[in-house]
């Protein structure tokens, strides 16, 4: 699950991070008060979407201007007619659809003389199977590009059950700390190590971690993301979750205990199992085609959870066919073909659709889909079903 900017830092704050005076504004109504709440003489307007490259993000709206989705105040009434213009419209980034996301709401905080700007996160490292830091002294909007071109610029830093004062001295090194912002690094880092675990993250990015004029370190952005299996140990972190920032099909899939993602393609999937899943993912843009999305329907659904999975890939207007993966393992291969049949007529399926079966009571499954009726395709593999999608859509 994530989380805006502005509720990331309050977390944060909450375990001793240094982050600047702030004000959420979640209706127009509100501006003022927040642009009031702040004593200037530099005001920072930021707009609050799941998405990031917002500084060099675009409103679709013309209304909006065209100075991105981060902006300075330079007195209250510059601010206000800021957070005026931006509030409402949609804002496009590199990390969003070309139809961009409506900024529900703002973040206005205070400004900072910036010295240096450093780049700080924290994630799982799956290789050593611990937590590892990733810092370099090249932060700000364009960590991307030096992760391509100058990736020796970036040290990655597993560490073990805390961050220990020779762990503190490496990133300091890594970061190029003196002093004060020394100082500040070394009581730092061990503050994240403490948020991430207690909070169940799954990951932490500053960026940037800035170098003030007056040698403090300061987090000038956060962004966090929570593991999802751990959120029923945090009901202060649930309250946090906005569901305008996701997708509907997406929330949706959560209801019925399902793993959903969305996606760009036009081939919907349904598999029961993550890796099958990539799998099928994989082969169907191997033979030139796009997944519309990840839907795994895990190892225990019943037909009726398989309807359900079926209806919410047709709600994506996107999908030209879909293929139906399933392993029968635990799940029954005659299961998933009643509740297939089931969707197909609740749906009124009106594009192709592949099925592939193998595992428990494949015979009979296949036997269901055969007597069905029903305009549905059989596949004998995986390379079979894939073939047979994408001629179907391109048909």
């Amino acid at each position: 699950m994530n989380i805006h900017e502005y509720q990331a830092k309050a977390v944060l704050k909450s375990f001793g991070a240094p982050v600047a005076n702030g004000v959420p504004v979640l209706s127009e109504d509100e501006i003022e008060a927040a642009v009031n709440a702040l004593p200037g003489p530099l005001w920072v307007v930021k707009s609050q979407i799941h998405a990031g490259g917002r500084g060099k993000g675009k409103f679709i709206e013309a209304a909006a201007g065209e100075k991105g989705g981060v902006r300075l105040g330079f007195s209250k009434d510059e601010a206000i007619a800021h957070a005026k213009a931006m509030l409402g419209n949609h804002l496009v980034t590199a990390q969003t659809s070309a139809e961009g996301k409506q900024v529900n709401r703002l973040y206005i905080e205070d400004g900072a003389d910036i010295s240096r700007e450093l780049y700080l996160s924290m994630l799982v490292d799956r290789a050593t199977g611990q937590i590892a830091f990733v810092a370099s002294t090249e932060g700000g909007m364009d960590i991307e590009e030096v992760a391509h071109e100058t990736p020796e610029k970036i040290l990655t830093l597993p560490v073990g059950d805390g961050v220990d004062a020779a762990d503190a001295e490496k990133l300091c090194d890594a970061l190029k700390l003196e002093g004060k912002a020394r100082e500040d690094g070394m009581k730092l880092f061990p503050i994240l190590y403490k948020a991430f675990t207690e909070k169940d993250m799954a990951m932490l990015e500053i960026n940037p971690l800035i170098v003030m004029d007056s040698g403090d370190l300061r987090v000038l952005d956060a962004k966090v993301s929570f593991d999802g299996n751990a959120l029923f140990r945090h009901p202060d972190i649930m309250e946090l979750r906005d569901t305008t920032e996701e997708d509907e099909k997406e929330i949706e899939a959560s209801e019925w205990d399902l793993a959903y993602i969305a996606l760009d393609g036009t081939i919907g999937c349904m598999v029961n199992g993550a890796g099958l899943a990539m799998a099928t993912m994989d082969i169907i843009k191997l033979y030139g085609e796009e997944p519309a999305n990840f839907c795994d329907v895990g190892g225990g659904a019943n037909a009726e959870k398989v309807a359900a999975a079926f209806k919410i890939i047709m709600k994506d207007p996107a999908v030209k066919g879909i293929l139906v993966n399933i392993f029968g393992g635990i799940m029954k291969c005659d299961v998933i073909a009643e509740g297939v049949i089931q969707a197909v007529k609740e749906t009124n399926l009106a594009v192709p659709l592949v099925v592939r079966l193998e595992g428990t009571n494949v015979d009979e499954g296949k036997e269901i889909l055969a007597n069905s009726g029903m305009n549905i395709i059989p596949a004998n593999d995986l390379d079979d079903a894939a073939k047979k999608i994408v001629e179907a859509v391109r048909a």
